[in-house]
């Protein structure tokens, strides 16, 4: 008789800090993962979360005080794991993680389904394998533990749709996109985002720049998707077949 193996389906995401500051949007995305995990479409969920307000603050020390990048590099990248923290207070149901070699072993445990946080700080710290520099965020570090963790793709959760182009008076919503394409329309500053109180179109920069070299790295792409209330654009994302209902952009 032949043995089949079952396969783990894994997801790694990063929350941005604009979706775990807003508690309605934090309770949308966590109630959409927990959608698509009691559905079988997934079975575990990896968390890391964005620097938030805790990264910006460091951010003004740093162009005010002059940090420096070493000292940046690291107080924002503890930020992350004071957000990481903080979430998981916020949902006591999920598992906390701080050691790479642990969270690999849950996420590859056959029994049950998981909803992980992980903090990166201290295997950073221990490795320092990413550049000292503000074009490193939680996007760049969602990534890097994408490959550490043997996944073939990531996600960011945020508060847009995605990458978003002026189109006449309104904006375009962009869903396959390389990095080299990326880089074409981030240079030409045609990239944008809508504003929901007023739909006024703004510059954007969706995912930090060194994001585009991890991709581009390590062949494994990230996809965008709005973590709002106002949306299940997570859900759709997952269990739609149609894909014109699908509101995402992918970056390969």
């Amino acid at each position: 008789m032949t043995c089949v193996k079952m396969i783990k389906k894994t997801i790694i995401v990063k929350i941005g800090g604009k979706i775990f500051e807003n508690t309605t949007d934090l309770s949308a995305t966590i109630m959409q993962l927990q959608s698509i995990i009691d559905e079988g479409v997934i079975q575990n969920v990896v968390i890391i979360p964005g620097g938030g307000s805790r990264a910006n603050f460091i951010r003004k020390l740093d162009k005010e005080f002059r940090l420096g990048n070493d000292l940046s590099h690291w107080m924002a990248i503890y930020a992350i794991d004071l957000n990481g923290i903080d979430l998981h207070e916020k949902l006591p149901f999920t598992k906390l993680f701080d050691n790479l070699k642990k969270i690999k072993e849950a996420v590859n445990n056959i029994k049950g389904t998981l909803i992980s946080i992980f903090l990166p700080y201290n295997y950073l710290k221990d490795n320092d394998p990413l550049p000292h520099s503000w074009d490193v965020t939680s996007d760049s570090i969602t990534l890097f533990f994408a490959k550490k963790l043997r996944l073939n793709e990531c996600f960011f959760i945020k508060n847009v749709d995605g990458i978003m182009i002026k189109h006449g008076k309104s904006s375009k919503l962009i869903k396959h996109i390389s990095t080299e394409e990326y880089e074409t329309l981030l240079h030409a500053q045609v990239l944008h985002i809508k504003k929901d109180n007023n739909n006024e179109l703004k510059n954007s920069m969706p995912i930090d720049s060194f994001s585009l070299t991890l991709i581009k790295r390590y062949e494994l792409p990230c996809t965008i998707l709005n973590g709002s209330r106002s949306n299940s654009r997570i859900q759709s994302y997952f269990k739609e077949k149609k894909e014109d209902d699908k509101y995402y952009s992918r970056i390969f």
